[in-house]
Protein backbone atom coordinates (compact mmCIF):
# COMPACT_ATOMS: atom_id res chain seq x y z
CA UNK A 1 0.00 0.00 0.00
CA UNK A 2 2.77 2.41 0.97
CA UNK A 3 4.70 1.69 -2.24
CA UNK A 4 1.60 2.33 -4.36
CA UNK A 5 1.28 5.79 -2.79
CA UNK A 6 4.83 6.83 -3.65
CA UNK A 7 4.88 5.08 -7.04
CA UNK A 8 3.62 8.15 -9.01
CA UNK A 9 6.38 10.29 -7.46
CA UNK A 10 9.03 7.68 -8.29
CA UNK A 11 7.79 7.40 -11.87
CA UNK A 12 7.84 11.20 -12.20
CA UNK A 13 11.42 11.34 -10.92
CA UNK A 14 12.48 8.58 -13.32
CA UNK A 15 10.86 10.29 -16.30
CA UNK A 16 12.03 13.85 -15.56
CA UNK A 17 15.44 13.29 -13.94
CA UNK A 18 16.83 9.86 -14.69
CA UNK A 19 15.61 9.18 -18.23
CA UNK A 20 17.30 12.25 -19.88
CA UNK A 21 20.60 11.31 -18.21
CA UNK A 22 20.31 7.72 -19.43
CA UNK A 23 19.52 9.00 -22.93
CA UNK A 24 22.57 11.30 -22.89
CA UNK A 25 24.74 8.42 -21.68
CA UNK A 26 23.42 6.19 -24.48
CA UNK A 27 24.16 8.79 -27.19
CA UNK A 28 27.61 9.45 -25.72
CA UNK A 29 28.50 5.86 -26.68
CA UNK A 30 28.17 6.74 -30.39
CA UNK A 31 30.13 8.86 -32.84
CA UNK A 32 26.99 10.85 -33.64
CA UNK A 33 27.51 13.87 -35.94
CA UNK A 34 24.57 15.51 -37.66
CA UNK A 35 26.78 17.12 -40.34
CA UNK A 36 27.96 13.70 -41.53
CA UNK A 37 25.46 11.63 -43.55
CA UNK A 38 27.04 8.36 -42.41
CA UNK A 39 27.08 9.38 -38.71
CA UNK A 40 23.78 11.16 -38.32
CA UNK A 41 22.16 8.12 -36.69
CA UNK A 42 23.15 5.49 -34.18
CA UNK A 43 24.42 2.38 -35.98
CA UNK A 44 25.12 -0.84 -34.16
CA UNK A 45 25.75 -2.74 -37.42
CA UNK A 46 27.42 -2.21 -40.82
CA UNK A 47 25.44 -0.50 -43.57
CA UNK A 48 25.84 0.07 -47.31
CA UNK A 49 25.26 3.61 -48.64
CA UNK A 50 23.63 2.84 -51.97
CA UNK A 51 23.08 6.51 -52.84
CA UNK A 52 26.75 7.36 -52.40
CA UNK A 53 27.78 4.28 -54.40
CA UNK A 54 25.51 5.08 -57.37
CA UNK A 55 26.60 8.71 -57.18
CA UNK A 56 30.20 7.65 -57.87
CA UNK A 57 30.29 4.29 -59.65
CA UNK A 58 28.91 5.33 -63.09
CA UNK A 59 31.16 8.40 -63.26
CA UNK A 60 34.21 6.40 -62.22
CA UNK A 61 33.59 3.75 -64.90
CA UNK A 62 32.87 6.47 -67.47
CA UNK A 63 36.09 8.28 -66.58
CA UNK A 64 38.10 5.06 -66.92
CA UNK A 65 36.51 4.36 -70.32
CA UNK A 66 37.45 7.84 -71.43
CA UNK A 67 41.10 7.33 -70.40
CA UNK A 68 41.19 3.94 -72.16
CA UNK A 69 39.85 5.51 -75.37
CA UNK A 70 42.62 8.12 -75.14
CA UNK A 71 45.20 5.34 -74.84
CA UNK A 72 46.26 6.10 -71.26
CA UNK A 73 47.40 3.01 -69.26
CA UNK A 74 44.92 0.88 -71.16
CA UNK A 75 45.78 -2.50 -69.62
CA UNK A 76 45.98 -1.27 -66.03
CA UNK A 77 42.77 0.72 -66.24
CA UNK A 78 40.97 -2.16 -67.94
CA UNK A 79 41.85 -4.37 -64.95
CA UNK A 80 40.49 -1.74 -62.58
CA UNK A 81 37.32 -1.51 -64.64
CA UNK A 82 36.93 -5.30 -64.52
CA UNK A 83 37.29 -5.21 -60.72
CA UNK A 84 34.68 -2.44 -60.51
CA UNK A 85 32.22 -4.33 -62.66
CA UNK A 86 32.76 -7.49 -60.59
CA UNK A 87 32.09 -5.45 -57.44
CA UNK A 88 28.93 -4.01 -59.00
CA UNK A 89 27.79 -7.52 -59.87
CA UNK A 90 28.31 -8.64 -56.26
CA UNK A 91 26.34 -5.65 -55.00
CA UNK A 92 23.43 -6.42 -57.31
CA UNK A 93 23.43 -10.03 -56.09
CA UNK A 94 23.35 -9.01 -52.44
CA UNK A 95 19.82 -9.61 -51.16
CA UNK A 96 19.83 -6.62 -48.80
CA UNK A 97 21.16 -4.10 -51.35
CA UNK A 98 20.17 -5.50 -54.74
CA UNK A 99 16.41 -5.08 -54.29
CA UNK A 100 16.79 -1.27 -53.94
CA UNK A 101 19.55 -0.87 -56.54
CA UNK A 102 17.31 0.06 -59.48
CA UNK A 103 14.91 2.11 -57.30
CA UNK A 104 17.68 4.37 -55.98
CA UNK A 105 19.35 4.55 -59.40
CA UNK A 106 16.09 5.69 -61.05
CA UNK A 107 15.57 8.36 -58.39
CA UNK A 108 19.09 9.67 -58.90
CA UNK A 109 18.59 9.81 -62.66
CA UNK A 110 15.33 11.72 -62.15
CA UNK A 111 16.99 13.97 -59.53
CA UNK A 112 14.43 12.99 -56.89
CA UNK A 113 14.97 13.15 -53.15
CA UNK A 114 16.00 9.79 -51.76
CA UNK A 115 14.74 8.53 -48.43
CA UNK A 116 17.66 7.22 -46.30
CA UNK A 117 15.54 4.18 -45.41
CA UNK A 118 15.88 2.83 -48.97
CA UNK A 119 19.46 4.00 -49.57
CA UNK A 120 21.19 3.09 -46.29
CA UNK A 121 20.89 -0.68 -45.98
CA UNK A 122 22.20 -3.06 -43.33
CA UNK A 123 24.72 -5.70 -44.38
CA UNK A 124 26.63 -8.25 -42.37
CA UNK A 125 30.17 -7.65 -41.17
CA UNK A 126 31.76 -10.20 -43.51
CA UNK A 127 30.19 -8.64 -46.63
CA UNK A 128 31.07 -5.15 -45.41
CA UNK A 129 34.73 -6.08 -44.91
CA UNK A 130 34.90 -7.63 -48.40
CA UNK A 131 33.40 -4.48 -49.97
CA UNK A 132 35.82 -2.31 -47.99
CA UNK A 133 38.80 -4.42 -49.07
CA UNK A 134 37.79 -4.26 -52.75
CA UNK A 135 37.10 -0.51 -52.83
CA UNK A 136 40.34 0.15 -50.92
CA UNK A 137 42.32 -1.85 -53.50
CA UNK A 138 40.60 -0.10 -56.42
CA UNK A 139 41.43 3.29 -54.92
CA UNK A 140 45.08 2.29 -54.42
CA UNK A 141 45.37 1.04 -58.00
CA UNK A 142 43.95 4.25 -59.46
CA UNK A 143 46.28 6.38 -57.33
CA UNK A 144 49.24 4.31 -58.49
CA UNK A 145 48.20 4.57 -62.16
CA UNK A 146 47.65 8.31 -61.77
CA UNK A 147 51.21 8.74 -60.41
CA UNK A 148 52.87 6.60 -63.10
CA UNK A 149 50.82 7.85 -66.07
CA UNK A 150 49.60 11.29 -66.95
CA UNK A 151 45.82 10.93 -67.16
CA UNK A 152 43.42 13.46 -68.64
CA UNK A 153 41.17 13.31 -65.55
CA UNK A 154 43.53 11.87 -62.98
CA UNK A 155 42.39 14.05 -60.08
CA UNK A 156 38.74 13.28 -60.81
CA UNK A 157 39.35 9.52 -60.92
CA UNK A 158 41.32 9.60 -57.66
CA UNK A 159 38.55 11.61 -55.98
CA UNK A 160 35.80 9.28 -57.18
CA UNK A 161 37.70 6.17 -56.16
CA UNK A 162 38.34 7.67 -52.69
CA UNK A 163 34.62 8.37 -52.33
CA UNK A 164 33.94 4.72 -53.17
CA UNK A 165 35.76 3.75 -49.98
CA UNK A 166 33.00 5.44 -47.98
CA UNK A 167 30.07 3.41 -49.38
CA UNK A 168 30.38 1.03 -46.43
CA UNK A 169 29.16 2.74 -43.25
CA UNK A 170 30.77 1.34 -40.15
CA UNK A 171 28.91 1.13 -36.80
CA UNK A 172 28.96 4.45 -34.95
CA UNK A 173 29.19 2.71 -31.58
CA UNK A 174 32.54 3.71 -30.05
CA UNK A 175 32.02 2.91 -26.36
CA UNK A 176 33.85 5.20 -23.93
CA UNK A 177 36.11 6.87 -26.52
CA UNK A 178 34.44 10.29 -26.08
CA UNK A 179 35.17 10.13 -22.35
CA UNK A 180 38.80 9.15 -22.99
CA UNK A 181 39.19 12.03 -25.45
CA UNK A 182 37.56 14.57 -23.14
CA UNK A 183 39.56 13.56 -20.09
CA UNK A 184 42.78 14.17 -22.04
CA UNK A 185 41.53 17.37 -23.68
CA UNK A 186 43.08 20.58 -22.32
CA UNK A 187 40.07 22.61 -23.45
CA UNK A 188 37.68 20.56 -21.31
CA UNK A 189 39.91 20.86 -18.25
CA UNK A 190 40.19 24.60 -18.81
CA UNK A 191 36.39 24.83 -19.07
CA UNK A 192 36.10 22.90 -15.81
CA UNK A 193 38.66 25.26 -14.22
CA UNK A 194 36.69 28.30 -15.40
CA UNK A 195 33.51 26.74 -14.02
CA UNK A 196 35.03 26.06 -10.59
CA UNK A 197 36.58 29.55 -10.46
CA UNK A 198 33.25 31.17 -11.31
CA UNK A 199 31.35 28.94 -8.88
CA UNK A 200 33.64 29.31 -5.86
CA UNK A 201 34.13 33.08 -6.09
CA UNK A 202 30.55 34.01 -6.96
CA UNK A 203 28.93 31.70 -4.38
CA UNK A 204 31.33 32.90 -1.65
CA UNK A 205 30.57 36.57 -2.36
CA UNK A 206 26.84 35.88 -2.60
CA UNK A 207 26.93 34.04 0.74
CA UNK A 208 28.71 36.87 2.55
CA UNK A 209 26.63 39.66 1.02
CA UNK A 210 23.40 37.64 1.21
CA UNK A 211 23.91 36.91 4.90
CA UNK A 212 24.64 40.58 5.62
CA UNK A 213 21.51 41.68 3.76
CA UNK A 214 19.41 38.98 5.48
CA UNK A 215 20.61 40.13 8.91
CA UNK A 216 19.83 43.72 7.98
CA UNK A 217 16.30 43.21 6.66
CA UNK A 218 15.50 40.83 9.52
CA UNK A 219 15.58 43.84 11.83
CA UNK A 220 12.43 45.82 12.52
CA UNK A 221 12.54 49.30 10.96
CA UNK A 222 10.26 51.64 9.09
CA UNK A 223 9.96 50.72 5.39
CA UNK A 224 11.28 47.17 5.85
CA UNK A 225 8.68 45.73 3.48
CA UNK A 226 9.62 48.18 0.73
CA UNK A 227 13.32 47.44 1.19
CA UNK A 228 12.70 43.68 0.98
CA UNK A 229 10.72 44.09 -2.24
CA UNK A 230 13.35 46.41 -3.75
CA UNK A 231 16.21 44.05 -2.99
CA UNK A 232 14.50 41.27 -4.92
CA UNK A 233 14.33 43.25 -8.18
CA UNK A 234 17.69 41.99 -9.62
CA UNK A 235 16.67 38.39 -8.97
CA UNK A 236 13.27 38.94 -10.61
CA UNK A 237 14.81 40.12 -13.90
CA UNK A 238 15.23 37.26 -16.41
CA UNK A 239 18.85 36.14 -16.64
CA UNK A 240 19.18 36.80 -20.38
CA UNK A 241 17.81 40.33 -19.93
CA UNK A 242 20.12 41.14 -17.02
CA UNK A 243 23.09 39.70 -18.96
CA UNK A 244 22.31 41.92 -21.92
CA UNK A 245 21.91 44.89 -19.60
CA UNK A 246 25.31 44.28 -18.00
CA UNK A 247 26.87 43.81 -21.42
CA UNK A 248 25.85 47.38 -22.28
CA UNK A 249 27.00 48.63 -18.86
CA UNK A 250 30.43 47.04 -19.47
CA UNK A 251 30.68 48.44 -22.99
CA UNK A 252 34.19 49.69 -23.67
CA UNK A 253 33.02 53.00 -25.20
CA UNK A 254 29.72 53.95 -23.60
CA UNK A 255 29.30 51.63 -20.59
CA UNK A 256 28.61 53.55 -17.38
CA UNK A 257 29.90 50.80 -15.08
CA UNK A 258 33.02 50.40 -17.22
CA UNK A 259 33.63 54.15 -16.95
CA UNK A 260 33.19 54.10 -13.15
CA UNK A 261 35.59 51.16 -12.79
CA UNK A 262 38.15 53.03 -14.86
CA UNK A 263 37.71 56.20 -12.76
CA UNK A 264 38.21 54.37 -9.45
CA UNK A 265 41.18 52.45 -10.85
CA UNK A 266 39.71 48.93 -10.93
CA UNK A 267 40.65 48.62 -14.61
CA UNK A 268 43.27 50.38 -16.72
CA UNK A 269 40.89 50.90 -19.60
CA UNK A 270 37.13 50.62 -20.09
CA UNK A 271 37.63 48.21 -22.96
CA UNK A 272 39.52 45.75 -20.74
CA UNK A 273 36.37 44.56 -18.99
CA UNK A 274 35.06 42.32 -21.75
CA UNK A 275 38.11 42.04 -24.00
CA UNK A 276 40.75 40.81 -21.53
CA UNK A 277 40.67 37.34 -19.97
CA UNK A 278 40.80 38.48 -16.32
CA UNK A 279 38.41 41.36 -17.00
CA UNK A 280 35.84 39.09 -18.64
CA UNK A 281 35.86 36.63 -15.72
CA UNK A 282 35.57 39.51 -13.22
CA UNK A 283 32.67 40.97 -15.22
CA UNK A 284 30.58 37.79 -15.34
CA UNK A 285 31.17 37.10 -11.63
CA UNK A 286 30.20 40.67 -10.69
CA UNK A 287 27.01 40.45 -12.78
CA UNK A 288 26.11 37.09 -11.25
CA UNK A 289 26.69 38.37 -7.70
CA UNK A 290 24.49 41.39 -8.43
CA UNK A 291 21.68 39.23 -9.76
CA UNK A 292 21.71 36.27 -7.36
CA UNK A 293 22.66 37.74 -3.97
CA UNK A 294 18.97 38.66 -3.27
CA UNK A 295 18.02 35.01 -3.80
CA UNK A 296 20.65 33.93 -1.27
CA UNK A 297 19.44 36.64 1.15
CA UNK A 298 15.84 35.47 0.80
CA UNK A 299 16.74 31.86 1.69
CA UNK A 300 18.81 32.94 4.69
CA UNK A 301 16.12 35.35 5.87
CA UNK A 302 13.69 32.42 6.04
CA UNK A 303 16.13 30.69 8.40
CA UNK A 304 16.68 33.78 10.52
CA UNK A 305 12.97 34.24 11.11
CA UNK A 306 12.69 30.80 12.72
CA UNK A 307 15.03 31.85 15.57
CA UNK A 308 13.07 32.95 18.69
CA UNK A 309 13.95 36.47 19.84
CA UNK A 310 13.93 35.19 23.44
CA UNK A 311 17.27 33.46 22.78
CA UNK A 312 18.92 36.78 21.95
CA UNK A 313 17.32 38.46 24.98
CA UNK A 314 18.61 35.73 27.32
CA UNK A 315 22.10 35.92 25.75
CA UNK A 316 22.10 39.68 26.11
CA UNK A 317 21.19 39.42 29.79
CA UNK A 318 24.07 36.96 30.24
CA UNK A 319 26.42 39.56 28.75
CA UNK A 320 27.05 37.96 25.36
CA UNK A 321 28.33 40.36 22.70
CA UNK A 322 26.67 40.72 19.30
CA UNK A 323 29.47 38.67 17.70
CA UNK A 324 29.09 35.95 20.34
CA UNK A 325 25.32 35.86 19.73
CA UNK A 326 25.97 35.58 16.00
CA UNK A 327 28.44 32.69 16.33
CA UNK A 328 26.64 30.84 19.15
CA UNK A 329 22.99 31.33 18.21
CA UNK A 330 22.51 32.61 14.68
CA UNK A 331 24.97 30.44 12.73
CA UNK A 332 24.11 27.09 14.39
CA UNK A 333 20.37 27.65 14.05
CA UNK A 334 20.46 28.69 10.38
CA UNK A 335 22.78 25.82 9.46
CA UNK A 336 20.06 24.01 7.51
CA UNK A 337 19.01 27.16 5.66
CA UNK A 338 22.67 27.90 4.98
CA UNK A 339 23.19 24.43 3.54
CA UNK A 340 20.13 24.66 1.32
CA UNK A 341 21.15 28.11 0.05
CA UNK A 342 24.72 26.99 -0.63
CA UNK A 343 23.60 23.78 -2.33
CA UNK A 344 21.11 25.55 -4.59
CA UNK A 345 23.48 28.34 -5.54
CA UNK A 346 26.50 26.08 -6.05
CA UNK A 347 24.59 23.82 -8.41
CA UNK A 348 23.10 26.81 -10.24
CA UNK A 349 26.49 28.49 -10.57
CA UNK A 350 28.15 25.27 -11.76
CA UNK A 351 25.57 24.90 -14.51
CA UNK A 352 25.73 28.58 -15.52
CA UNK A 353 25.12 29.12 -19.22
CA UNK A 354 22.83 31.97 -20.28
CA UNK A 355 24.51 34.76 -18.30
CA UNK A 356 27.98 34.08 -19.70
CA UNK A 357 26.75 33.09 -23.15
CA UNK A 358 24.99 36.43 -23.64
CA UNK A 359 27.77 38.54 -22.11
CA UNK A 360 30.92 36.99 -23.56
CA UNK A 361 29.97 33.86 -25.51
CA UNK A 362 32.70 32.08 -23.54
CA UNK A 363 35.47 34.44 -24.74
CA UNK A 364 37.86 36.05 -25.09
CA UNK A 365 40.05 33.08 -26.03
CA UNK A 366 37.74 30.70 -24.10
CA UNK A 367 38.66 32.44 -20.83
CA UNK A 368 35.01 32.37 -19.63
CA UNK A 369 34.00 29.17 -21.36
CA UNK A 370 32.30 26.99 -18.76
CA UNK A 371 31.60 23.28 -19.07
CA UNK A 372 27.94 23.96 -20.00
CA UNK A 373 28.98 26.35 -22.77
CA UNK A 374 31.51 23.82 -24.05
CA UNK A 375 28.77 21.16 -24.15
CA UNK A 376 26.47 23.55 -26.03
CA UNK A 377 29.14 24.49 -28.59
CA UNK A 378 30.11 20.85 -29.13
CA UNK A 379 26.53 19.69 -29.48
CA UNK A 380 24.94 22.49 -31.50
CA UNK A 381 27.71 24.56 -33.14
CA UNK A 382 29.78 21.53 -34.15
CA UNK A 383 26.67 19.26 -34.35
CA UNK A 384 28.72 16.60 -32.57
CA UNK A 385 25.90 15.14 -30.52
CA UNK A 386 27.89 12.12 -29.33
CA UNK A 387 30.69 14.16 -27.76
CA UNK A 388 28.25 16.82 -26.54
CA UNK A 389 26.26 14.12 -24.75
CA UNK A 390 29.47 12.83 -23.15
CA UNK A 391 30.27 16.32 -21.80
CA UNK A 392 26.69 16.61 -20.52
CA UNK A 393 27.13 13.35 -18.63
CA UNK A 394 30.40 14.70 -17.16
CA UNK A 395 28.46 17.79 -15.97
CA UNK A 396 25.90 15.49 -14.34
CA UNK A 397 28.64 13.51 -12.58
CA UNK A 398 30.23 16.73 -11.27
CA UNK A 399 26.86 17.99 -10.01
CA UNK A 400 26.21 14.64 -8.30
CA UNK A 401 29.65 14.75 -6.61
CA UNK A 402 29.08 18.32 -5.40
CA UNK A 403 25.69 17.34 -3.97
CA UNK A 404 27.16 14.33 -2.15
CA UNK A 405 29.97 16.44 -0.69
CA UNK A 406 27.50 18.96 0.68
CA UNK A 407 25.28 16.29 2.18
CA UNK A 408 28.19 14.31 3.63
CA UNK A 409 30.22 17.08 5.24
CA UNK A 410 27.68 19.82 5.86
CA UNK A 411 24.24 18.37 5.76
CA UNK A 412 24.00 15.34 8.02
CA UNK A 413 21.28 17.11 9.99
CA UNK A 414 19.31 17.77 6.84
CA UNK A 415 18.85 14.10 6.00
CA UNK A 416 19.27 12.62 9.46
CA UNK A 417 16.44 11.40 11.61
CA UNK A 418 16.39 13.72 14.62
CA UNK A 419 13.92 11.60 16.49
CA UNK A 420 16.69 9.24 17.47
CA UNK A 421 14.62 6.25 16.58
Amino acid sequence: MAYSLIAPALILILVISVWPVLQSFYFSMFDLKLNSPTKSETHLSYSFDLERYLDNYPFLVGGIDNEIRNGHAKEELQRVKTDLQALDEEIRKNSAVGKNYDIVNDKLLNMEKINPSIALLKINKKTAKEFQKTTEQISKNIKKISKETKLSQGVKLVGLSSAMKQVVVEPTFIGFKHYEDNLTDKRMWRALGNTFTFTVISVFLELVLGLAIALLINKAFVGRGLIRATILIPWAIPTAVSALMWKYLYDGQNGIVAMIFEKVGLVDSMSNLLTSQAGAMFSVIFADVWKTTPYMALLLLAGLQTIPSSLYEAASIDGATKWKQFTSITLPLIKTSLLVALLFRTLDAFRVFDLIWVMTGGGPANSTETISILAYKTMFSQTNFGNGSAISVIVFVCVAIISMIYIKFLGRDLLGDRSGK
